[in-house]
């Protein structure tokens, strides 16, 4: 070998190494932040039953695979079936997850009903299918929870998913509202966990790549162009490439709301509040301290206008 050769071969090994190590970095990233949403949601307990829905996309691939991670370092005990509803789309590969499936060794269901055709029926051409097919969706997965014994049923949304419902409501909706890491099911009897809810898009995009997952289109409304999530989606893409730290910010924010400093009647009772001459550090002041850093000479921030 010449001299040349064997610095290609060290070269080489080096950057095998270095990715090798960016990949191990990524999965305890992941395990890291799905463990912590965990925790601080207590979205699993001991004896669980969790019903993993497996869309076949990049996040509920992502979703399974720390969850049996986990589940295999937890110290409490918790049984995963994933479930992928069929939901008759042509040219749908139906054999990719169960060949998948068979090969992880792990319980799993598919549950074959065709919502295609009814969204298909009762939607216009041209017209957004996504909020009629995500309802049909979710009533067939809390039946098959039921018929599973499954306690728990587990999506794969994660933070960016969140934080574009967030903005999809506000602008869209005139709510502020999101889409929680757990919640109870408007039938009350299941409960919704989003355990990938810290976990950002970019990170389950670089994991299905690095794990070879086997991704199925969406050819029902993945094709569909000009969706308002998509809008919303491309704007806080700009943000965080021109103002980066702010979608970070706006994501904390949903974790600490003020409610006396909104204006949900519901939420405190502007009707009956009254003086009372106890300070409150939440009481109303001229300005918020600003969050910014000092400003240069010869310029003005907002707390001196």
């Amino acid at each position: 070998m010449s001299e040349a050769d064997f610095d290609q071969v060290n070269a080489d090994a080096k950057k095998a190494d270095k990715i090798a190590y960016e990949n191990n970095k990524l999965h305890k990233r992941l395990c890291r932040l799905v463990g912590q949403a965990i925790g601080d949601f207590n979205m699993i307990e001991d004896g669980d039953k969790v019903m993993v829905c497996l869309s076949g996309g990049k996040d509920s691939y992502a979703l399974l695979d720390i969850l049996m991670t986990l589940r295999e370092r937890a110290p409490i005990h918790f049984d995963i079936v994933a479930v992928n509803l069929d939901q008759k789309q042509p040219n749908f590969p139906a054999e990719i997850l169960p060949a998948y499936l068979e090969k992880l060794g792990i319980p799993y269901h598919i549950e074959n009903q065709d919502t295609y055709s009814i969204v298909k029926r009762l939607v216009p051409e041209g017209k957004t299918t996504c909020s009629l097919c995500s309802r049909l969706r979710r009533g067939i997965l809390y039946r098959v929870a039921d018929e599973l014994g499954c306690n728990k049923i587990a999506l794969g949304h994660h933070r960016d998913d969140i934080l574009e419902t967030f903005f999809l409501n506000m602008f869209f909706g005139g709510k502020l509202k999101g889409m929680p890491a757990k919640l109870v099911s408007d039938d009350g009897k299941h409960m919704v966990i989003r355990p990938l809810a810290y976990v950002k898009e970019a990170d389950t995009e670089r994991y299905a790549e690095v794990k070879g997952f086997p991704i199925i289109p969406c050819d029902l409304c993945g094709s569909q162009e000009n969706l308002q999530r998509k809008q919303i989606k491309a704007m806080l893409r700009d943000w965080e490439k021109k103002h980066p730290g702010r979608v970070e910010n706006v994501f904390s924010s949903l974790s600490t709301v003020v409610p006396s400093h909104l204006q949900d009647r519901s939420l405190f009772g502007f009707v009956d509040l009254k003086t009372d001459g106890v300070p409150n550090p939440l009481g109303d002041i001229a300005f918020d301290e600003e969050p910014c850093s000092t400003p240069a000479p010869n310029t003005i921030s907002l707390t001196q206008l």
